[in-house]
């Protein structure tokens, strides 16, 4: 069949049969797609042509609304249909055409992105039990080796998982998570060979090197293990939604069709997780919605005498973690704080909220964001006015040790931390000018060490850089946070140089200025590159999140536009300069930004771009709706309906000009549908008045995080950067 429908394929483009754009549905024989020849043939003009997709009527009617989507014929869920797949071939096709002139500035970019990483990266091992855990890079492979050496960094290395030899002969491949039983004999791994964050868990003897028979298929690939190292939980998905909903136990030695289904989650509108807690007498079920969070556990050294049972009922509004040391637990809530506070409960009164007391208060100013209970010590992640602090508390004296940072801004966060018992709290840093550092912390002393810094091979010179951190004003006032680096000896405060501005600005993810070396390429090139913290994030606390979503959804966009004229009117970019990206919701940003503002940008890169929200959020059975009801708005509401509709990318494209756009997706993406970037070209295609590019690029082998391998995913990198330098006229 794979054969047939590539063949299929192939026949639709290379017989080019020409149609007529049309609001009435022809003749489904007599359609297919306009190919690059046939309006060469039409046209006299020698320069490739686009694809221009067949209109067929849908109507859409909710709330006395009546919405027309030619394109909606685009969708197929099975994604076989040999004209869709062909016309996604001819955009790939017409890309590349489009991108000729660039391809040795392509594979310039590639090979200077790949000749930065270090080939033979190791993370910096970590100790679990007996052994020390790391995972290692040999010089030319694309993926990971899991290892392990007993007792001693420097005792003989044991190879748990070479994902390269897991991965011949898939284009496709990710192990999503690997878990070693409590007496470290037995592996669990959780693979994907398509791209749709659909796992398969396996299981590696690591006393004989053999797997055992036990395959647990569909399910969100983390495992965790009871005491007795012989039941694994899980959670199944839901084959429709792709949505974890049901978590079971497996018994090693036995068939899937076995195992017990322990929890089941009837609101389709959360979320389930699955953890252990640090000291290992736990496991937790997470339940979290957009704006309500909580946990059910069971003991996991009774797997199949107990139940999950919750710590605290459910509470609409109310979202809490827990973190658990001797006979407490350290609870990080917003009931009655916005912004988090921690409070502790003896283990025998989790129930009862009147017996909860306050650890670290409320502030206005400042978020909690992160914690980790040891024995002996309790640490936390805080941001205040944007930037992250990391705060160390001893039980014994309630006394708090602080790390402490010096960047403008940068980004810090808890790391790899097994060891319950641990006086050592290790933690990761780095900046838009400092490569990825991991420091071990130690908590008796309050003093950090340095364990490694990535190395960033070629001429790299951090001193030649220089990173800021501006508030601009917003149109309503708001101070926008924006972190951006340059290098020193191109840069000039005068208006003149090119801007990368990237943002996101949804589900209260927070992008710090991390170190990515990737953009060292368009810096070298005298680009100021910026993140533009917009509201949406957590940048500056919850409500920084709050008036970016549901019915302040506008600030989000507006934010990001503001930050584009500030940046220009105080001369850190040429307004005819400016190219922004953004992948995913960060997609949507894009999409909705060029609608209200295309005059200000001169080229934009949309990844796996969540476009087309209104129709998305309206059917249930795409993966993610029913769950972000809470972010977006449920347009079966009439209110959200129309609020959604009037910033909806997909509906609000018109007439007008619109900047060179580089639109790329994945043909299994399980977040963001292909269908909706490629029915948003379509439809930008036929509606825009200017003769600037808009290409579209389909990965036709991956989902939702691109390509797997760590080179080969740099191709689109490279792709993306060479598309914008060839706007400037830059070919080197």
């Amino acid at each position: 069949m794979k054969y047939l429908i590539i063949l299929l394929s192939l026949i639709l483009i290379g017989v080019g049969i020409y149609f007529a754009t049309t609001d009435k549905a022809p003749d489904p024989a007599e359609q297919t797609i306009t190919t690059e020849t046939d309006v060469n043939n039409n046209q006299d003009n020698q320069s490739p042509q686009p694809p221009v997709a067949k209109k067929v009527t849908h109507e859409m009617t909710i709330h006395g609304d009546t919405r027309v989507d030619n394109y909606y014929w685009m969708r197929d869920d099975s994604r076989t249909d040999p004209e869709i797949l062909a016309h996604l071939e001819a955009e790939n096709d017409y890309k590349e055409a489009m991108l000729a002139d660039t391809k040795s500035l392509q594979e310039k970019l590639y090979n200077e992105m790949v000749s930065r990483l270090e080939k033979d990266k190791s993370t910096v091992p970590y100790r679990q039990g007996d052994y020390f855990y790391y995972v290692r890079f040999e010089e030319d492979s694309e993926y990971p080796i899991y290892a392990r050496k007993k007792g001693s960094i420097d005792a003989e290395e044991e190879v748990l998982l070479n994902v390269n030899e897991l991965a011949q002969g898939h284009d496709y491949f990710n192990v999503a998570a690997t878990e070693v039983s409590p007496n470290q004999k037995l592996l669990a791994y959780s693979d994907d060979s398509i791209g749709r964050r659909v796992y398969s868990i396996r299981f590696k003897d690591l006393t004989t090197g053999e797997l055992l028979a036990d395959t647990i298929e569909n399910t969100e690939g983390g495992a965790v293990w009871a005491n007795d190292n012989r039941h694994v939980f899980y959670i199944s998905k839901d084959p429709q939604t792709l949505l974890g909903y049901q978590v079971y136990r497996h018994k090693l030695g036995t068939e899937q069709s076995e195992d017990v289904l322990v929890y089941e989650e009837d609101d389709r509108s959360f979320y389930t997780g699955l953890t252990k807690t640090l000291d290992g007498s736990l496991i937790k079920v997470g339940h979290y919605s957009t704006e309500t969070k909580g946990e059910s556990l069971l003991d996991a050294n009774a797997p199949e005498n107990s139940e999950f049972k919750p710590f605290y009922p459910l509470e609409e509004g109310h979202e809490y973690s827990t973190y658990k040391s001797g006979d407490y637990f350290y609870v990080l809530t917003n009931k009655d704080a916005k912004n988090f506070r921690l409070m502790k409960v003896h283990q025998d009164k989790h129930d009862d909220f009147s017996a909860w007391e306050e650890v670290i208060p409320h502030r206005e100013d400042t978020q909690i964001t992160a914690v980790i209970a040891f024995k002996d010590y309790l640490a936390v992640t805080e941001r205040s006015n944007g930037l992250t602090s990391i705060r160390v508390m001893d039980f014994a004296d309630g006394s708090f040790k602080s790390v402490s940072f010096d960047d403008p801004a940068y980004a810090a966060r808890f790391s790899t931390n097994k060891n319950f018992d641990s006086n050592t709290l290790r933690y990761a840093y780095s900046s838009m000018t400092t490569p990825d550092s991991i420091y071990d912390f130690d908590m008796v002393t309050g003093e950090s060490t340095l364990l490694k810094q990535d190395k960033v091979l070629g001429d790299f010179d951090s001193n030649d850089y220089q990173s800021e951190r501006l508030f601009i004003e917003a149109r309503d006032g708001a101070k926008v946070p924006v972190s951006l680096v340059y290098r020193k000896d191109q840069f000039k405060k005068d208006g003149t140089n090119p801007l990368y501005q990237y943002g996101y600005g949804s589900y209260g993810a927070t992008m710090d200025a991390n170190f990515r070396s990737n953009w060292l390429s368009l810096v070298d090139r005298g680009f100021v590159v910026a993140i533009a913290h917009i509201r949406g994030s957590q940048m500056l606390g919850r409500q920084w999140y709050e008036d970016g979503k549901m019915f302040n959804k506008i600030n989000t966009f507006n934010d990001f536009i503001d930050v584009t004229d500030g940046l220009v009117n105080q001369k850190y970019a040429a307004k005819d300069k400016v190219f922004i990206a953004g992948g995913s919701a960060g997609g949507l940003l894009m999409g909705t930004v060029i609608n209200m503002a295309p005059e200000k940008y001169a080229g934009v890169a949309a990844h796996v771009p969540f476009v087309d929200v209104v129709t998305t959020m309206l059917d249930e059975s795409i993966p993610l709706t029913t769950n972000e009801y809470d972010e977006w708005g449920n347009p079966n509401n009439k209110d959200s309906y129309e609020y959604m509709l009037s910033y909806s990318p997909y509906d609000n494209i018109k007439a007008q000009d619109y900047p060179n756009m580089l639109v790329t997706t994945g043909l299994h993406d399980s977040q963001v549908q292909y269908f909706e970037p490629m029915k948003w070209v379509a439809k930008l295609r036929e509606f825009k008045t200017d003769n600037n590019k808009l290409l579209f690029h389909t990965n036709m082998e991956a989902g939702h995080g691109g390509a797997s391998g760590r080179f080969k995913r740099l191709e689109q990198t490279a792709m993306e950067y060479a598309f914008f330098l060839d706007l400037l006229g830059i070919n080197d």
